[in-house]
């Protein structure tokens, strides 16, 4: 398919309107099933939409034996995904193997040399070498197009790269995981533990064997860089991204933020500020009124702060066969009309390091629980220490009594910065009459 030697990038159609788009899907899992299914269904409409025919020539998979609900017997089969890059016949290579190196990252670069445009949902992989491989599609003048990777049928990437394109983005937040989303609604709508949910999601399959990628905040966090710089023009700085877990949130916690008025949710933030660029996720306390704490179970929901729009709520499904493979072949559709943006909104030559803004440089409320021998002179004691610290407290809640015994305590602050809540909190941990390490939950007022 030839390529248009003007302006770098493009925006009109593609000429050759006759010819079919050929691509090569590397990787056959949930959603690599999910985008053959819909390219087979939707065939006419995805013509009519794209000015062509949208063709699948080649295909590669870890098992050309395993047992599909579609037909393969028509494509070409490559062992070697690598392989698909050579193949002079296919114009756009589609990625969903995922991993952040071989083959997915070898076979990424490999098309984007050869001058094939490239698909892809593996948010991991343009966490960690996302500038490097827009560079190498700039030069190729090619497209390396990614709205699967960061919220399943979410059109985010789209969202903010072209339909908020006019505004300066201040800030953005939002729940980028459903498996942790899940969870938590499960155990405020059922009383249930952290552990008996868990395990209820790996059953149903919303989380994996090993769950640590998405409720330690891995997963999240390499969402949250792509659309860090994606709005704010910077390089990918996966590495500056604060990252916080699920796994210390108790039943307890979900029973008091309700108690409160607040939602508890694992939130990605990225915020400009002053001082620089904060990313950080974490669970937070938010207003159960707050557009945010309307998504429950396994929705996804980002909320975007624009200059001219002011706040704009993108709500929807953020992982699965079907939302995930309508975000793959949004971009071919892209691709067959002839539109090739820049990957992160601008061209990578004009990404500019951000300075990271730590966290130690928060400011907000906070939620404290602790867990306290109950005997006269425990509030006055842990008061003290948050009067030391210049943190004041807004309330404080002891429903249970049992003199001699272990009760919990939980105080909720006014705002203050997180390095004298961290300071103090260390403190409060050491005195005798706390029996637990304390948990900290930060308040987001949204």
């Amino acid at each position: 398919m030839p390529r248009s030697r003007g302006h770098p990038f493009s925006f009109t159609p593609n000429p050759e309107t006759v010819s079919a788009l050929r691509i090569g899907i590397a990787g056959l899992g949930t959603v690599g099933s999910g985008v053959l299914r819909l390219l087979d269904r939707q065939r006419d409409l995805l013509s009519d939409r794209a000015g062509r025919a949208i063709e699948i020539v080649a295909l590669s998979a870890r098992s050309r034996d395993k047992q599909r609900d579609v037909d393969l017997s028509s494509f070409k089969w490559y062992d070697d995904p690598v392989s698909l890059a050579e193949d002079s016949s296919i114009d756009v290579v589609v990625e969903l193997i995922g991993g952040d190196e071989a083959p997915a990252r070898e076979l990424v670069e490999a098309a984007l040399s050869s001058g094939k445009s490239v698909v892809t949902a593996n948010k991991a992989l343009l966490a960690r070498h996302g500038v490097a491989l827009a560079r190498l599609a700039e030069a190729n003048q090619v497209s390396l197009a990614y709205e699967a990777s960061v919220c399943g049928g979410i059109p985010i990437v789209k969202g903010l790269r072209e339909g908020l394109a006019a505004n300066r983005i201040s800030e953005l937040h939002g729940i980028l995981n459903g498996t942790c989303n899940y969870i938590l609604s499960q155990m405020r709508d059922t009383g249930r533990g952290f552990d008996e949910v868990l395990a209820e999601a790996q059953a149903l399959g919303y989380a994996e064997a090993d769950p640590s990628f998405d409720i330690d905040g891995i997963d999240t966090a390499h969402k949250l860089a792509i659309l860090t710089a994606l709005t704010f023009g910077t390089e990918v700085d996966l590495a500056s991204v604060h990252i916080e877990g699920i796994r210390h949130i108790g039943a307890l916690d979900i029973n008091y933020a309700d108690e409160l008025g607040y939602a508890i949710k694992l939130l990605g933030v990225a915020r400009r500020a002053e001082d620089g660029i904060e990313q950080r996720v974490h669970p937070c306390m938010v207003p159960k009124h707050a557009a945010i704490a309307a998504a429950e179970g396994v929705y996804n929901a980002i909320v975007v702060q624009g200059d001219f729009v002011d706040k704009v709520n993108f709500v929807g499904r953020g992982a699965g066969s079907g939302p995930t493979a309508s975000a793959v072949v949004a971009d071919l559709i892209d691709i067959a009309r002839g539109i090739r943006l820049p990957t992160f909104g601008v061209p990578a030559d004009k990404l500019v390091k951000a300075v990271p803004r730590p966290i130690e440089n928060r400011t907000g409320a906070y939620y404290l629980r602790l867990m306290v021998v109950d005997r006269p002179g425990v509030i006055a004691d842990v008061a003290a220490v948050l009067r030391d610290h210049q943190v004041s407290l807004e309330s404080v809640l002891q429903r249970l009594r049992a003199p001699g015994d272990n009760v919990p305590v939980v105080l909720t602050t006014h705002e203050t910065s997180e390095a004298r809540m961290t300071a103090a909190v260390a403190q409060i941990g050491a005195l005798e009459v706390v029996v637990e390490s304390p948990r900290v939950i930060r308040i987001e007022q949204f």
